[in-house]
């Protein structure tokens, strides 16, 4: 059984890597269910069908994950296992005003939730005991990484239905906005109240990196760059959420596999460093 603790979170089986996706799983379409009936109970219908269109998507994914479970044999079953503390997280959202909730909010929340997830079962593959059990948390996160396009494309129609009117925009390019981020988290670095700057040099690092393979080796091309809103430059973190956008668009969008897996791997770089992002005092 996986310990509670954060570092290491062993899986030292197969049948434990499934029990623990499926557990996962449910855990998340638990908790869009409470939160849909809730909705209903609070008279907000609008926000009970998102919650139904959350649920609907989460119990894809727990089908998936029992089809794979009937492959394998069907060992995992009856497997206990303990669910990570932050597999799913309705931020508040089961006890707020349901006045303070919109669409937007809750493809937020269910966004960050896919992003934890593709983060610890990347974590998982990093340490994992045997090349099956890597191979298969590899599977995970990338089924993850694909949740999670789907719901940033759900959250930006909400965003733009919640918003009749929108801001100026400008047209981008991945390069210079890559290079924009690298500024900003050297000058957060270079703050003398900054107590990360190892790592946001090395975040930094990754972003001119970015920006010079992609110099280099041009993606096909995504039409966000077009409708650039002009307050996403502004911070690392709106820069940070704008450029996983387009490059999980791009990962859809290519029809080549080595620039399909690169976007998706600059996509995978960018989730993991978001939680460290948000935490951090002005970014």
């Amino acid at each position: 059984m996986p310990t509670t603790t954060l570092e290491p979170w062993l899986v030292k089986s197969m049948p434990e890597l499934i029990a623990l996706a499926r557990a996962m799983e449910q855990d998340a379409v638990d908790g869009y269910r409470a939160l849909a009936a809730r909705m209903r109970a609070e008279n907000r219908p609008d926000l009970a069908a998102v919650f139904d269109l959350l649920v609907a998507e989460e119990m894809g994914h727990l089908d998936n994950v029992d089809r794979w479970r009937s492959a394998s044999g069907g060992e995992s079953v009856g497997i206990p296992v303990l669910v990570p503390e932050a597999s799913f997280d309705d931020e508040g959202a089961g006890v707020v005003a349901p006045e303070l909730l919109s669409a937007y909010r809750a493809f937020s929340m269910a966004v960050r939730n896919e992003e934890r997830a593709f983060v610890f079962w990347s974590y998982i593959a990093a340490h994992a005991p045997t090349p099956e059990i890597r191979v298969s948390a590899e599977r995970m996160a990338k089924e993850e990484l694909g949740h999670v396009a789907t719901l940033r494309r759900e959250r930006r129609l909400a965003f733009h239905a919640e918003r009749q009117s929108s801001p100026r925009a400008t047209k981008g390019d991945l390069p210079a906005l890559e290079s924009r981020l690298a500024e900003h988290l050297a000058q957060m670095a270079a703050a003398p109240e900054a107590d990360s700057s190892e790592r946001l040099h090395a975040l930094a690092t990754g972003a001119r990196t970015r920006a010079d393979r992609i110099i280099g080796i041009p993606f096909i091309g995504t039409p966000l760059l077009d409708n650039l809103p002009e307050p996403v430059s502004g911070q690392a973190i709106s820069l940070s959420e704008f450029l996983l956008d387009c490059y999980l668009d791009l990962a859809e969008r290519e029809k080549q596999e080595e620039p399909r897996l690169r976007a998706q791997a600059y996509a995978g770089e960018l989730i993991a460093s978001l939680p460290f992002l948000r935490a951090f005092p002005r970014a």
